[in-house]
């Protein structure tokens, strides 16, 4: 990967050295051509992510000075993975993947950087149709949550506990089966009920083989879900790739958030072009109606201090994380600052 070979991007590299946060008050100025490209693996595909399509179709990163090569990393675990190999640039997934890093104590840990959304993104599928639906219901049932260790897995188990249940006494959770196999194994006939994200929730339910009877992220409330994530060498070694990178993200969060459910499918269709587009403009409202979005990249504390708490309820985590050693705002402020709400 090809660094910014600016003089900003020196003096923000020498304002970082031996810092795990440090203040970005300043932009890097435009880029020159050639873009440089930088490889992202994403957690999964998914409408969920509809600002970053937005961003890379509508131009954003171009406007950045960089090129996307996005690789679908088929989990957070392997995200994360490809990350600390140095196979891919930055990673996108849940921060819980950084948490359980820096709690290893590696020196080279990863830093979160910019926030993408702000909720849960998975739909609770049933067979039927259940517009009275109550999570009192799933008793007795069982349900394909995902792969345990992971936030999806972790958000539905405290929503199902907040609602006085007791996962694998009173609700079975089966995690035998993998995430990218949950949808086949659930169509062809296993557990009661299965999480799914869009638009693969939608189109089973469009196709009447199961009806989506509840928003897991409506339930659990505002965590910082997904994230994008470097090593700190390479957040210190091109602080101005990763500011220009924040920018292009921060720009599609704000379209997204000033436009129509069908704008957005418009705009995120060429990242989709197997999905119907009237079908992406449905999953895009119940993304806006659910506040699935963040508008700007800054993770809150409160919002990390509720993941961690998740995290704890779920078993998962035995010691929590400083936030100010997972994450590192600098850059979101600075595009926040700069670009304006």
């Amino acid at each position: 990967m090809k660094q910014f070979k600016k003089p900003l991007a020196m003096l923000l590299a020498a304002a970082f050295v031996g810092a795990s946060m440090m203040g970005c008050s300043q932009q890097p100025s435009e880029t020159e051509t050639p873009l440089t490209k930088v490889t992202v693996s994403e957690v999964t595909h998914s409408v969920f992510y509809a600002p970053q399509y937005a961003a890379i179709n509508l131009g954003f990163f171009e406007e950045e000075g960089i090129e996307i090569e996005l690789s679908n990393g088929q989990g957070a675990d392997k995200v994360m993975s490809a990350v600390l190999s140095g196979h891919i640039d930055i990673g996108f997934a849940g921060p819980e993947a950084t948490i359980y890093v820096v709690n290893e104590g590696r020196e080279n840990h990863p830093q979160v950087f910019a926030q993408l959304t702000q909720r849960d993104g998975s739909f609770l599928v049933g067979r039927q149709p259940e517009p009275d639906f109550d999570w009192s219901q799933l008793e007795g049932k069982t349900i394909l949550p995902g792969r345990k260790g992971g936030v999806p897995y972790m958000a539905l188990e405290y929503v199902v506990k907040s609602k006085g249940l007791t996962p694998g006494e009173d609700v079975i959770f089966d995690d035998s089966i993998k995430f990218e196999a949950m949808t086949g194994a659930f169509t062809a006939g296993t557990g009661d009920y299965v999480t799914m994200f869009e638009p693969t929730a939608s189109m089973i339910e469009a196709e009447g083989k199961g009806y989506i009877v509840a928003s897991v992220g409506e339930e659990a409330g505002e965590i910082p879900y997904t994230a994008y994530f470097a090593s700190k060498e390479l957040i210190e070694k091109d602080p101005a790739l990763i500011q220009h990178f924040t920018n292009a993200i921060y720009k599609g969060q704000q379209w997204v958030a000033t436009h129509t459910p069908e704008e957005i499918a418009k705009a995120i269709a060429p990242s989709f072009p197997d999905t119907d587009e009237a079908l992406l403009a449905t999953v895009a409202r119940r993304y806006q109606e659910i506040g699935a979005w963040s508008t700007d990249p800054i993770m809150k504390e409160s919002s990390f201090d509720l993941l961690q708490t998740v995290m704890t309820s779920a078993g998962e985590l035995d010691q929590k994380a400083s936030y100010d050693k997972v994450v590192n705002n600098c850059f979101a402020k600075a595009a926040v600052e700069a670009l304006g709400k």
